[in-house]
């Protein structure tokens, strides 16, 4: 069987870097190119036809939905998977209608994503579980009320989101709080917890609906 065929398109060097790195070493996958803009993406989608397209909404030169349209009009044998750090549904949905059949944030495991790939060239749909569970919440009706965020999280929980929130690591929190990395950890646990989520990522999104969070 002929390897699976990846384009990344991604203006990120980093993240460009790292898919690539864990495309190219897999042995049933094939990494075809790379783009760091919307145009040259769009070059290369029409030249190489991949199997599955990775590609990051926020583009230089415009979106990365524009990727997923014209593959889902012109190239019926790719599959399109968003790599990307927004969450939001308006930025889910719209990826969605376009024709995306994958979606991952990018606080995902980089070494997770040649199997996730496997899975979306197999007719799969991966979709990270906070979006999935939004998607779902968006179709089922919440008999429950909403949540009173202040009531929700303690004040320490809330400071410590507020400070995750503004890219300070867990040891300068605890610094600034003037208690411990574990007792710092403890609150990131219960804040997840109570917030139904599974990472930071996740978190400040939450908090951030609930107005815990503002930047």
């Amino acid at each position: 069987m002929d390897p699976v065929s990846v384009l990344i398109v991604e203006d990120d060097e980093r993240f460009r870097a790292a898919f690539a790195s864990v495309v190219g070493s897999a042995p049933d996958l094939h990494l075809v190119g790379t783009a760091s803009d919307l145009p040259q993406g769009l070059l290369l989608l029409r030249e190489l036809k991949p199997h599955v397209l990775l590609v990051d909404l926020g583009l230089p030169s415009g979106s990365g939905i524009e990727l997923i349209r014209y593959a889902h009009s012109h190239l019926p044998g790719t599959d399109v998977m968003v790599v990307t750090i927004f969450g939001d549904e308006p930025h889910v949905m719209a990826s969605l209608e376009a024709g995306a059949t994958g979606y991952l944030l990018k606080d995902a495991h980089p070494a997770d994503l040649a199997e996730q790939i496997r899975t979306l060239h197999a007719g799969g749909s991966p979709i990270s579980p906070v979006i999935a569970r939004r998607l779902l919440q968006r179709l089922t009706p919440d008999p429950t009320p909403a949540l009173d965020g202040d009531a929700l999280l303690s004040p320490q929980e809330r400071q410590v989101l507020t400070y995750s929130a503004k890219g300070f690591s867990f040891e300068e929190i605890a610094r600034m709080l003037g208690v411990s990395r574990h007792t710092v950890m403890t609150y990131v646990k219960r804040s997840y917890r109570k917030l139904q989520v599974h990472s930071k990522t996740e978190a400040i999104y939450e908090a951030r609906k609930l107005g815990l969070v503002r930047d």
